[in-house]
């Protein structure tokens, strides 16, 4: 396998300017620019001191941007195992002591993650939406509604601005939609 060239840089924070390898565009999507830097000034301080979980990981850039401004670990779920190797070396390049790297399937690995965080927890969920698989939405949906409230205190979820989230996800209540053109940031508290 060559080695991929396509990199992006952390935008603010202890790691600010490092790189980031990105995989290849058939196995995942990155988080546009505009997205990411909406959720990181959305937050702002309350990224401090939190267990950040990013399901569907692909490159990582999420959880290690959210370390580079202050949160306490990261941990990342990606199935792709091409993904899943580049986002390792991600992890190594940037913070090797506070990351976890999870192979699997983020519907089922989830639970098993969420046995290890701390709180607070923030849940960032960005489905492969381009993928033929019509049901991602359903199927994250079901899955966000099995975990305990008690283990996470935000669930945010990247998805296409057309597709739709509901008021509530179990205890989970949406206080606020983002929409960047064809894509979104929902908040679920």
């Amino acid at each position: 396998m060559r080695e991929n060239s396509l990199k992006i840089a952390i935008n603010a924070g202890k790691y600010k300017g490092k790189k980031i390898s990105l995989p290849s565009l058939s196995s995942t999507r990155s988080t546009k620019s505009i997205l990411k830097n909406s959720f990181f000034n959305t937050l702002q301080a309350d990224i401090i001191g939190v267990s950040f979980i990013e399901m569907f990981g692909g490159s990582g850039s999420m959880g290690l941007e959210a370390l580079s401004r202050g949160a306490k670990e990261a941990y990342f779920i990606e199935k792709d195992f091409n993904a899943l190797k580049i986002l390792e070396k991600n992890c190594i390049n940037i913070d090797k002591e506070n990351t976890n790297c999870f192979q699997g399937d983020a519907f089922s690995e989830i639970f098993k993650i969420l046995k290890f965080t701390k709180k607070p927890t923030i849940l960032y969920v960005d489905p492969p939406f381009e993928i033929e698989d019509e049901n991602v939405y359903e199927k994250t949906i079901k899955t966000l509604k099995k975990i305990d409230p008690n283990l996470v205190d935000l669930i945010v979820i990247e998805h296409l601005s057309k597709a739709f989230l509901p008021k509530t996800i179990s205890s989970f209540t949406l206080y606020k939609t983002k929409k960047f053109g064809k894509s979104s940031l929902t908040y679920y508290k």
